[in-house]
């Protein structure tokens, strides 16, 4: 009987440690506890009111800030701004110091050869503004004058194309404001920029002397938001948070806010 009494207890042990073992095993398979949702770093460059600049209080806000907010509320993204100096975005988006880029920029075949970009968000234009008194009335008769441009941009890259790379006429600064103030100045005879932008301007500034002058050569340009080439998956979250607030009515809320109260 004591070897019976002897041989049910160790049973009973043996049971019992085969026990912890799968105890201790279904604890190590235990899912972990899901992952904080990622914050997602957007680059945009403060000096391009009203798709983005630094109000009063130092903070980011503008068109393009408004629209990738919503996107973000939608698909469930955090999404973090630094202001970002446009010369350098791509290279900061290239870097992994930015996931997402979102600047006013036109999306061109050029640098699609680099980025990905969103589907088009915004119908821009390039204007040129000259002094009421200038007889340039299209891009060709730029071709003699010194030019203001944002540094960068694709009005940069027209005149690039219109007077050479190193032409000294080409005068390039951090942002289409300082372009304009230049212009009044005298500095330059003319600058080209996206329309927005400049009416923007001319809305928010007692102005006076300047007109703008439209060329129907000028092609119709579209900004996009741009992401890493190949990041197929963030490019689809923006994409599918983009459609639902223009179908939701939310786009055009934030559109008539920033353009429908400034002259067209």
């Amino acid at each position: 009987m004591k070897r019976t009494a002897i041989k049910a207890a160790s049973l009973i042990l043996t049971v019992l440690a085969l026990s912890g073992i799968s105890a201790c095993s279904k604890h190590e398979d235990k899912p972990a506890a899901s992952a904080e949702i990622k914050e997602y770093v957007v680059g945009t460059g403060a000096t391009y009111a009203p798709f983005e600049y630094e109000n009063e209080h130092k903070e980011l806000v503008g068109f393009d800030i408004d629209v990738m907010k919503a996107i973000a509320q939608k698909e469930g993204m955090q999404v973090k701004f630094i202001n970002t100096p446009f010369d350098g975005i791509f290279t900061a988006l290239a870097q992994g110091d930015r996931d997402i880029i979102m600047s006013g920029l036109t999306i061109t075949e050029k640098r699609k050869l680099t980025v990905d970009f969103s589907d088009p968000y915004f119908e821009a234009g390039q204007v040129i503004v000259v002094p009421l008194d200038s007889k340039i009335q299209k891009i060709d008769d730029l071709k003699p004058v010194k030019v203001g441009v944002l540094q960068g941009s694709t009005g940069d890259d027209m005149m690039q194309k219109l007077l050479g790379d190193s032409n000294a006429n080409i005068k390039r600064f951090e942002s289409s404001a300082l372009a304009m103030k230049e212009l009044e100045t005298g500095g330059v005879s003319a600058v080209v920029a996206d329309k927005g932008a400049v009416v923007h301007y001319l809305s928010n500034n007692q102005v006076k002397g300047i007109r703008i002058v439209t060329d129907e050569n000028f092609p119709k340009e579209f900004f996009g938001i741009a992401v890493k080439k190949g990041d197929t998956a963030l490019l689809g979250k923006i994409n599918q948070g983009l459609a639902a607030i223009k179908a939701d009515g939310t786009y055009d809320k934030l559109h008539a806010q920033y353009f429908d109260a400034v002259a067209k």
